[in-house]
């Protein structure tokens, strides 16, 4: 575990630390460093090619680092992505600026980081999404959410009128399959529960990127056609074009609407033209986790240990059902809900390819 840091506080470390080092997502407490020492502290953060409004992962990291402004009060500095050739530039950019840490945005970053850290020892990196980097100063920021979209999953196949749910992602690779792989499962417990058979159209289906929102739109008619009422996209700012897809369609269907699953962030708040067609989110808490670390840079308690958020930490999870809280039956809440307690106790076992180790 590295602890050494550019910056160390001299006041006492609070609760979060300890609680962040075990694995919880806690929501970050007051920072012990005084002001005037934060006011000296910079976190600087690199979007991929999503961008800080990707209403996803980007954006919720990004919330993560500002939030650490704001309640800390220490300085921050962005360079965000349009494509991959941008990546290393990005970097150096913040390198250069005297970031104390910089927080990387996605898998897509790994190569780029690595390099980083091993030529800038003496600055703290922590990476979203991606746990392949080995280094005293890097410290992998992943999830589990298969849990989550395990739980998704069953809810789709609880709430669905046609007997058949869609998903699909944006680029085939763990942290996309992770998503769909364990909703498919989910579909397949309920269905092994209840004696029934929900199908589930599109978990080999791929865009091939996170940007072309027309493909998105595309795929999830072709997903409606087809007779599917509930659709979980996993890729970024594609999923966008399933919203436009299912408000369309629903205008001609109002008597079976159909209905989204968004994923990572809640797409309740992120999308809030679509509020009427988001059943729920599969989230992954990435603002509180990057809060957290740099609140334990802050604090001369920087580690190199990966945090994995679950639904035992909280730092995955079903978002609210929101417009959709009257729709869902008590008994699949209940249901739900002990779904989450045989996941953690370990009762039910979620494993896909994108399955994080410790």
């Amino acid at each position: 575990m590295a602890t050494r840091s550019r910056f160390a506080a001299t006041g006492t470390v609070l609760g979060i630390s300890a609680l962040l080092l075990a694995g919880c997502g806690a929501a970050p407490e007051e920072s012990s460093s005084s002001n005037k020492e934060a006011s000296d502290y910079k976190a600087c953060i690199i979007s991929d090619e999503g961008g800080f409004d990707d209403k996803s992962f980007n954006e919720n990291s990004y919330k993560g680092v500002t939030a650490a402004k704001e309640d800390y009060g220490i300085q921050m500095s962005e360079s965000q992505s349009e494509s991959a050739a941008d990546f290393n530039p990005n970097m150096s950019k913040l390198v250069q600026s005297n970031c104390n840490t910089i927080i990387s945005v996605g898998f897509a970053l790994a190569d780029t980081t690595k390099q980083a850290a091993q030529d800038n020892p003496d600055i703290h990196f922590a990476i979203v999404d991606d746990g392949s980097i080995e280094a005293d100063n890097v410290r992998p920021i992943v999830y589990d959410t298969a849990q989550a979209a395990f739980q998704a999953g069953y809810l789709a196949a609880a709430q669905s009128k046609t007997g058949k749910v869609a998903t699909y992602g944006g680029a085939e690779m763990p942290t996309v399959t992770i998503f769909t792989q364990g909703f498919k499962q989910g579909v397949d417990y309920y269905n092994k529960e209840k004696n029934k058979d929900v199908k589930v159209l599109g978990t080999d289906s791929f865009t091939g990127d996170f940007t072309d929102q027309t493909k998105g739109k595309t795929l999830t008619q072709n997903f409606l056609d087809q007779g599917a009422d509930i659709i979980m996209p996993v890729a970024g700012p594609v999923g966008a074009g399933t919203l436009e897809a299912v408000t369309e369609y629903n205008k001609s269907h109002s008597d079976a609407p159909a209905s989204v699953i968004w994923v990572d962030s809640d797409g309740y708040e992120t999308n809030p033209n679509y509020q009427d067609i988001i059943l729920t989110s599969v989230q992954k808490k990435m603002k509180e986790a990057v809060e957290s670390t740099i609140k334990d840079d802050i604090d001369g308690k920087f580690t190199n240990e990966k945090y994995i958020g679950t639904l035992q930490n909280d730092g995955v999870g079903l978002a609210p059902f929101h417009n959709f809280e009257d729709k869902v039956s008590s008994e699949t809440k209940s249901e739900l809900d002990t779904i989450k307690d045989k996941i953690v106790s370990g009762e039910i076992t979620v494993k896909t390819d994108g399955t994080p180790t410790k």
